[in-house]
């Protein structure tokens, strides 16, 4: 593994949506699906769904510094989903699904906090940024069968009609940080 690698934590609503983003963007070693943010260790996807632990959906992305830059990584993310709803995405509604940055150091914690600032600034979106900018105290890996999940189920309806929008959206958007597609 590359020792190089440096891993950002990020939440902005369904895990499957991100995940498939950034498993595309040139960099990235891997990403991995999970839980941060609550208060109860190894929390399981339905206690997750009800609200009663705490968490966010999160990914996990460890990725190569020398590649892609953790801002780079981060404007992706501001473009995938909606930073300025609270507590949720879309039709999905809860505090699992909010928008947050959990920062590994003061540095990341740096970059996310101007980011904000300069985005907010821009007035890119109608209303304030609400992303939470939090350290990152555990990381839970989510159950297996939500790994690759997107990669592995293209065709369930959510996947099609929630997940390859926003994929393609990345594509259209990021050229430049796509991962060269095998001829």
């Amino acid at each position: 593994m590359n020792t190089n690698l440096q891993t950002a934590t990020l939440a902005g609503g369904c895990f499957w949506c991100l995940e498939a983003v950034f498993d595309e963007v040139k960099g990235v070693a891997g990403v991995e699906s999970g839980y941060a943010g609550g208060h109860v260790d190894n929390p399981s996807y339905r206690a997750i769904c009800n609200g009663d632990t705490g968490h966010a959906e999160v990914v996990q992305v460890h990725f190569d510094p020398n590649i892609v830059s953790y801002r780079d990584l981060l404007n992706v993310f501001f473009a995938i989903h909606d930073p300025t709803t609270l507590n949720r995405q879309g039709a999905d509604v809860g505090t699992q699904y909010r928008s947050a940055i959990f920062y590994h150091d003061d540095e990341q914690k740096k970059i996310a906090e101007e980011l904000i600032k300069d985005l907010n600034a821009q007035q890119i979106w109608d209303r304030p940024i609400v992303t939470e900018v939090t350290k990152l105290n555990k990381f839970f890996m989510a159950e297996d069968y939500h790994q690759e999940y997107f990669a592995r189920n293209p065709y369930q309806p959510y996947c099609m009609a929630v997940v390859a929008p926003k994929v393609s959206k990345f594509r259209k958007h990021f050229l430049e940080l796509l991962k060269k597609q095998p001829a």
